[in-house]
Order: structure tokens, then C-alpha cells, then sequence
């Protein structure tokens, strides 16, 4: 059985929830970015327990299914853009349709409704939050940082960074104190 998370976005987020299941006697099979499966079907008691204990630390279980999609999709393009090593130089609605299989119109008109924005504009707003923690770790080159993040050049990434925080990289990078945003805020 398959159990949804909202808000579990990272490594130290599986860690967290994955214990949490364990202090209640269930024991997770595989534990991934918003999905957690277990071998037997959970008792309403446990599932309210868990809920509680979730929340303490801002996750919470979705039990409906269009939660569950747009968490899907959140979840996809996470993977993708902060711990995927795949080329991002990629077609977005076949990849994220791909992964939740599902068409991908249904997907944009669910995720625009639900969210307000568009799954693009999220993409985008993933890439910059991504770009903004390389240029801050001050280890690569913005060349190197756009070809990462599949942009065609350094000006395009530039031009899209500017749009979304207001400051070119350069500047942001001269900054004492970096503004970068949670994942589970984006």
C-alpha cells in the first residue's frame, strides 16, 4: 500500500518520515520523495497518529487524488532538477507525462488550477532556486552552471534569473546575505 506525503522533498525529509513510521509499528518497504509504501494497510488510529506526528515537523498525508497528482508532479520535477545527474535539456511535458503517466493536459489543467501557476513556471522557479544554491557554493562557473541546468547559454540563464529574483547572477552572487527559499516553499 502506497501512503502520500506532501511536502517530503529532500533526503533529511525521507529520514524524518521514515522514522516517524517506524515509531508507530509500520515499517516502510521503500520510501521516496512524497511516497512512502508499506506491506499492510495502515488502522484509522495509526493513520490519525501519524498524521499528528507528521505534521509536527510540516508534512501531512493526502488522501485525495488530485493532491496526490500535483504532489507527483512537484515531487517529479524536484528529483529532477536537484538530485537527477539526467541532462535537463529535456521535453518537459513528455518527461513529467512519462513519469506519472498520465496526459500531460490533464496534468498542466489539474496543477494550474490547483496551484495557481503553471507546471513551467514551477520548473523555472526550481531551476532558479537550483542556480542560486550553485552560484552560492561558488564552485562552479555560470557557464558550467547553465549547461547543468540545460540552459542553451549563460545569457538565457541570466535573462530567466532575472526575471525571477530581480538581480543578475553576478549581483546575487555579491550578496552578503543569500536569499534562497525551502524547496517545500517553491
Amino acid at each position: 500500500m502506497k501512503i502520500y506525503i506532501k511536502n517530503m522533498v529532500c533526503s533529511r525529509c525521507k529520514m524524518v518520515v521514515k522514522t516517524e513510521f517506524k515509531k508507530i509499528g509500520l515499517h516502510p518497504q521503500t520510501v521516496d520523495l512524497g511516497e512512502i509504501e508499506i506491506e499492510t494497510a495502515p488502522t484509522n488510529d495509526e493513520l490519525k497518529t501519524l498524521d499528528h506526528n507528521l505534521r509536527q515537523y510540516g508534512f501531512e498525508i493526502i488522501d485525495d487524488r488530485k493532491s496526490q497528482i500535483i504532489n507527483k508532479i512537484k515531487n517529479t520535477i524536484v528529483k529532477l532538477v536537484h538530485y537527477s545527474d539526467q541532462n535537463m535539456i529535456i521535453n518537459l511535458s513528455e518527461f513529467i507525462s512519462s513519469e506519472i503517466n498520465l496526459d500531460y493536459h490533464y496534468l498542466s489543467n489539474l496543477f494550474s488550477e490547483v496551484e495557481g501557476t503553471t507546471i513551467e513556471k514551477y520548473f523555472i522557479t526550481q531551476r532558479i532556486e537550483r542556480a542560486k544554491e550553485l552560484i552560492v557554493y561558488d564552485e562552479l562557473s555560470l557557464s558550467e552552471i547553465a549547461y547543468q541546468l540545460g540552459y542553451s547559454s549563460v545569457s538565457y540563464l541570466s535573462n530567466q534569473f532575472k526575471k525571477v529574483t530581480g538581480l543578475t547572477p553576478t549581483h546575487y552572487k555579491s550578496l552578503k546575505e543569500h536569499k534562497r527559499k525551502n524547496i517545500e516553499e517553491l
